[in-house]
């Protein structure tokens, strides 16, 4: 790349850090009702995120629901996919649950994905055999953040004690110290609720 090239990117850059939500707001203010209409379909048209949170504002019930369906179809496909092998890109699976967060508040949802991603590590591990660190830091980190985010808001734990009891039963015998780990938070965390 010249460094008339790089010059250009570091203008680039720079014009667009200093757009603010108060000049945005400015300046939409003086467009007209086509305008914005037109803008906002080009939005639609080039962002699956615009897309999908503009189906949210037009049909919140259902949009919410067919992406919570999204998403957990996604997380399944990264450990038990349709057809072949799987991947185990975890990162796919988390940002299903992440993504899913963006354009819903809904914890009980938010929640059961993520113990869902937990249960299918699991699973993965029980049906294939041991896996390697990162994976199961990945399934730890996350069991740990559903339990604290039920430890504060416990009127949710009713409701997923059994599921999470039932996965640190089902880790029984999975080693590097993944067993000890979930049993660990578990108690830890059921205790205080």
């Amino acid at each position: 790349m010249s460094a008339e090239d790089r010059s250009e990117q570091e203008k680039t850059k720079n014009a667009q850090k200093k757009v603010t939500i108060p000049a945005i707001k400015k300046t939409l203010k003086t467009y007209d009702k086509d305008a914005l209409i037109s803008m906002m379909l080009d939005c639609y048209r080039m962002s699956g995120d615009v897309k999908n949170y503009i189906h949210i504002l037009m049909n919140p019930e259902e949009t919410i629901e067919e992406l919570y369906e999204k998403s957990k179809s996604l997380i399944l496909q990264e450990f038990f996919p349709q057809r072949g092998i799987a991947k185990l890109k975890l990162s796919n699976a988390k940002k299903a649950i992440s993504d899913f967060g963006k354009f819903s508040d809904d914890e009980v949802k938010i929640l059961d994905l993520m113990i869902y991603y937990v249960e299918l590590g699991v699973e993965f591990t029980n049906m294939y055999g041991d896996i390697d660190e990162n994976f199961y830091s990945s399934i730890e980190k996350m069991y740990k953040n559903a339990l604290k985010n039920i430890q504060s808001n416990q009127a949710l734990s009713k409701q997923f004690n059994d599921r999470l009891k039932d996965i640190v039963d089902n880790a029984r015998g999975i080693g590097w110290g993944f067993y000890d780990y979930l049993a660990g938070c578990y108690y830890e965390y059921m205790e205080e609720i």
